[in-house]
């Protein structure tokens, strides 16, 4: 009786110890967000140990780009696949989407270029007008408003101001004229002010979609660091203050991370140039497989109090694969730099998969003081658009209009595995991991659980046994799988 009572105390003790997880799974082998069981393991183990006491940065959200591309295909689609679509983003049951970002003015991504201030010489904006977002842009953030419990976060970005505003008076390239700073300053805070008129609150925004430019192909208008420094400091910084809209966000630079040291030198110069910059924006175009954790790093370390935000990535430069999960876990897809990069830089360009991409650069980012990663076009057709330029991409969702089909692919649950169960306001905390190869990063919610993602981009499963708190559990993660692990909160 007495050797019965101490085996079953060893049991009970051993329960105390044991970790209570969820764990969902997204796999090569056909997981899409799996519920998955946790399983004793006893060899090759990797071992995780989870620091909650180390919190790093706070999250700021996840989610995607309202663009007229996307809007202009809802409208086509039956009002049942919409809905479908719309509540697959932003429910709580979806992927529940909490930072989103919106052009101002026409981008890449439209139908047509067009601007919200149609008449030239208009240096007061009387002519302003959101006329152009009333039939696609408006009505699909109003439904994702709707769909959403918890609300989320827009940021607008300009590619161009109108071209009349410009030194070579055209949609592409050139710089925004001194006689037009205070006009364009203006221009952003009309904006504010016709969005909330038809119900939409704007959190911020980025000064200038890709200030370098894109290689004179569509929307664009340039800036250098200081020249976009002295545009916020002078200009549009005061401009939302005197007009009682100093809550604003303001990103600064909002393109590819190896020229981040410089932007982030002149924002954050002194107390005077930082004033206005709530943070950085940045893109992921500079390569497809480096997440430029030096630069990322640096940028922290420059402005520690300051957001970070990834604030657009898409699979370029491909027409999507329809219905065809393995081809997004192969390394079969091309960026622009494959082709196009220069030599110096060809090796930052390789073929990937699609799935690595996503799950490598957020993990990256997460891990390296990253507050919120915002993915670009949510939905597109099987052409990869519609868009004026016929720059072809990749969304999470991809539809056939005339048949009212939809298609979502794996990069769709990649976005959820992070988006659904990371919530804004938690802490990414540190951990320690014995294999360097399995990627990880992890989170406590405002409520208190925790979240673990961990990335096996290789063809072998591997054993995990994962600590916290003294409180440990065992588990396996499939080859090519991305996993969510929940733990409630202690």
């Amino acid at each position: 009786m007495l050797c019965l009572m101490f085996l079953l105390s060893i049991s009970c003790m051993q329960e105390d110890k044991k970790l209570d997880i969820e764990i969902f799974q997204t796999s090569a082998s056909g997981d899409k967000l799996s519920k998955v069981e946790p399983i004793s393991v006893n060899k090759n183990v990797v071992k995780i140990k989870l620091l909650p006491e180390e919190k790093l940065q706070t999250i700021t959200g996840f989610g995607g780009a309202f663009t007229e591309s996307s809007a202009y295909l809802l409208n086509k689609l039956s009002k049942e696949n919409r809905k479908k679509i719309i509540d697959a983003y932003f429910s709580k049951e979806g992927a529940h989407y909490s930072l989103t970002r919106s052009h101002m003015n026409s981008c890449d991504f439209s139908v047509s270029n067009y601007s919200y201030t149609p008449v030239e010489g208009d240096k007061d904006l009387e002519h302003f007008t959101i006329e152009e977002d009333r039939d696609d842009l408006i009505p699909f953030i109003k439904e994702a408003m709707a769909a959403s419990t918890d609300g989320f976060k827009i940021f607008g970005s300009p590619w161009t101001a109108a071209p009349w505003m410009k030194d070579n008076n055209n949609w592409v390239g050139g710089k925004l004229l001194p006689e037009y700073y205070d006009t364009w300053a203006l221009f952003f805070s009309k904006y504010v002010d016709a969005y909330k008129a038809e119900g939409i609150d704007i959190w911020g925004f980025t000064v200038e979609n890709e200030p370098l430019g894109n290689g004179n192909n569509w929307e664009s208008m340039h800036y250098t660091p200081d020249e976009m420094t002295n545009f916020v400091v002078n200009h549009l910084g005061p401009k939302l203050e005197a007009d009682g809209k100093g809550d604003l966000k303001i990103l600064g630079y909002d393109q590819n991370r190896e020229h981040l040291k410089e932007w982030v030198d002149s924002q954050f110069k002194n107390e005077e140039t930082s004033k206005y910059f709530d943070g950085t924006a940045i893109h992921w175009y500079a390569s497809t497989y480096d997440y430029f954790p030096e630069e990322l790093q640096n940028a922290h370390k420059k402005a520690p109090n300051k957001l970070l935000i990834q604030s657009e990535a898409c699979i370029d430069a491909q027409v999507p694969v329809w219905k065809d999960d393995a081809w997004y876990w192969k390394k079969e897809a091309t960026d622009w730099g494959f082709t196009w990069a220069p030599e110096k830089d060809k090796h930052l360009h390789p073929k990937y998969a699609p799935v690595n991409r996503y799950a490598r650069d957020i993990i990256g980012c997460l891990n390296n003081w990253v507050d919120g990663w915002v993915d670009w076009n949510m939905v597109l057709d099987t052409k990869g658009g519609p868009n004026w330029f016929k720059n072809w991409c990749i969304a999470p969702v991809i539809v056939d209009p005339d048949k009212d089909e939809v298609y979502f692919t794996p990069l769709y649950q990649t976005m959820v595995h992070f988006s659904k169960f990371i919530r804004p306001d938690a802490k990414v905390i540190a951990l320690e991991k014995s294999d360097d190869k399995l990627m990880a990063t992890a989170a406590i919610n405002p409520d208190g659980s925790t979240v673990v993602v961990l990335f096996n981009e290789f063809k072998t499963p591997k054993n995990i046994n994962l600590s916290l708190n003294e409180k440990n559990v065992e588990f396996s993660i499939d080859a090519q799988a991305i996993q969510t692990i929940m733990i409630p909160k202690l």
